[in-house]
C-alpha cells in the first residue's frame, strides 16, 4: 500500500499535476506504486503517441516479482510527461521500496556509449569505419580483415570469453568480482578460442567485440575510456546520474542493489551490487539512472550526439535473430513491436541486473526498464513486455491475469535461456 497526495506546481508557465508518492515501509515491498508527473493534459501525450498502458504495466511488474525480482520499474518520458512506475524493493535487506531516480548497474547499454565515442571519432576523421583494427592496435587480432565496422555490428567472428568466465555463475561472479583487467587480458582469453565465423559472414553476440572498441578509443584518443566518455556524452548532456567508476567496485550515491540468480533451483539470490565489472568495461560497466538513459537515447535519435552521416551508419541495421522483429545496427538494437513502431536503444545484464532502454526515432517518448535480478531467463522476458505497454499503450488484445503466487510456470523456464553474459552458455 502507499500513501500520496497531488500537489501544484508551476512550470514553463503551466501549472503541473504531480502525485507525490511516500511508501508505507511495512508495505512498500508489496505494492505497485505510481507517480505521473506533466503538463495537466498529460492524458493525450505531446510525443503523438497512445497513452501508455500503465495496467498491463503493472500486470508486467507482478509478473517479474512472481519470476523472482526483488524489484522492478519503468521509467517513460513522453513529451513533457513523465510517467515513473515501480514495484518491490530497491534492497532486500532493508526494505527499500523501488526508486525510479536511483543508479543502476547498465550493463550493455554502455555498448552504445562507447560507440557514440567512436563514431564522434570517426567522424572527426581518427579512424575509419571500415578499416581494419590492426590498422590501430597492432597485431591485436590474429585476423587482419576485422575492421571497425565488424566489431560495432557484433560481426567480427571473435569468441566471447564470458562463456569461458561465467559457464558457471555465481562462481565465475565471485571469481572475478573484485579482479582487475586490462583490455589485452580479455583479448587473449577470448583468442584462446578459434574464431566463430569469417569477418562479415554472421552476428554473433560477443562482448570481445566491445572491449577492443575500448582498446581503440583509449589508443586514438590518449585518455581513458571513461574520460571520453565524460567529455563527450555524460558533460553536454548533463547525466548527473551517470558515471564510470572502473575499476572501483562500489555505486556512488542513492543506488539499487543487484541481487544475481544461482543456476541451482532455489538457491538463494547473491548480492552482486558491488564489483568493479573489470570483466566488461567498455562492453558493460556504465551506471546510470532512468532519467539519463531515456535523455541519452533521445537525444542520441534526435541528432544531438553525432552528424546525420554517422547516425545514418549507425541505424543500418541486420537481423540479430530469426524473429524478424529485432535488429542491430552499430551498437545500438532496434525492436519492431506488434503496433508497427520501431524502437532504437539496447538491453542490458550485468550480475542482478536486467535493463531496458529504447526510444522512437524521433526521440519524443524513451523508455527505461530494470529488474534487479539477472541469470533468470523468465524475468528477462518478461522485462521486455514493458516496451510494448509503453510504446503501443491499450490494445483490444486480451491479457493474462498476472500471476497470484510464485507459480512453477513463471519461476522455472520451458526452454533454456541466453543471456548477453555468456551468450552461447544455455541456461535453465
Amino acid at each position: 500500500m502507499v500513501q500520496g497526495k497531488f500537489v501544484h506546481r508551476a512550470a514553463m508557465g503551466a501549472v503541473v499535476l504531480a502525485l507525490v508518492v511516500t511508501p508505507v515501509p511495512a508495505f512498500a515491498a508489496q505494492s505497485a506504486t505510481r507517480a505521473v508527473e506533466g503538463i495537466a493534459t498529460r492524458q493525450a501525450p505531446s510525443d503523438g503517441l497512445q497513452k501508455p498502458d500503465l495496467d498491463a504495466l503493472h500486470q508486467i511488474f507482478a509478473q517479474v516479482m512472481a519470476g523472482g525480482a526483488p524489484g522492478v520499474m519503468t521509467r517513460i518520458d513522453s513529451g513533457n510527461t513523465v510517467y515513473r512506475e515501480t514495484a518491490g524493493v530497491a534492497d532486500r535487506s532493508t526494505g527499500q521500496a523501488m526508486d525510479t531516480d536511483a543508479r543502476f548497474r547498465v550493463g550493455s547499454i554502455t555498448k552504445s556509449f562507447s560507440t557514440v565515442v567512436l563514431l564522434q571519432l570517426v567522424g572527426e576523421g581518427k579512424v575509419s569505419l571500415d578499416a581494419p583494427v590492426n590498422q590501430y592496435l597492432p597485431g591485436l587480432l590474429p585476423d587482419s580483415t576485422i575492421t571497425v565496422r565488424h566489431l560495432l555490428t557484433h560481426r567480427s567472428g571473435l569468441w566471447d570469453y564470458t562463456n569461458d568466465m561465467f559457464a558457471s555463475t555465481v562462481p565465475g561472479f565471485e571469481a572475478v568480482r573484485n579482479k582487475v583487467f586490462t583490455y589485452q587480458e580479455l583479448v587473449k582469453l577470448s583468442l584462446a578460442h578459434p574464431m566463430t565465423a569469417k569477418p562479415g559472414a554472421a552476428y554473433q553476440y560477443s562482448n570481445t567485440n566491445f572491449v577492443v572498441v575500448g582498446a581503440l578509443i583509449e589508443k586514438i584518443t590518449g585518455h581513458p575510456v571513461g574520460t571520453e566518455y565524460q567529455r563527450r556524452i555524460i558533460g553536454p548532456l548533463h547525466l548527473n546520474d551517470t558515471v564510470y567508476v572502473h575499476p572501483r567496485a562500489t555505486i556512488p550515491g542513492r543506488h539499487i542493489k543487484g541481487y544475481l540468480t544461482p543456476d541451482q533451483a532455489g538457491a538463494p539470490l547473491v548480492d552482486s551490487t558491488d564489483q568493479t565489472v573489470s570483466w566488461a568495461q567498455s562492453a558493460g560497466a556504465m551506471v546510470s539512472n532512468s532519467h539519463d538513459l531515456n535523455r541519452f537515447f533521445s537525444s542520441l535519435l534526435s541528432g544531438r550526439l553525432l552528424s546525420a552521416s554517422m547516425l545514418t551508419e549507425m541505424l543500418k541495421m541486420t537481423p540479430s535473430d530469426t524473429t524478424g522483429t529485432r535488429f542491430y545496427g552499430l551498437g545500438l538494437r532496434q525492436r519492431n513491436l506488434s503496433c508497427g513502431i520501431s524502437v532504437y536503444g539496447h538491453t542490458g545484464t550485468v550480475q542482478g541486473f536486467y535493463s531496458y532502454a529504447f526510444t522512437t526515432r524521433d526521440g519524443r517518448r524513451s523508455v527505461s526498464s530494470m529488474a534487479n535480478t539477472s541469470n533468470n531467463g523468465n524475468v528477462n522476458t518478461i522485462l521486455g513486455n514493458t516496451l510494448e505497454a509503453a510504446f503501443c499503450g491499450k490494445t483490444p488484445t486480451p491479457k493474462a491475469p498476472a500471476p497470484s503466487s510464485k507459480q512453477s510456470a513463471v519461476t522455472t523456464p520451458s526452454a533454456p535461456f541466453y543471456e548477453d553474459i555468456a551468450p552461447n552458455i544455455a541456461r535453465h
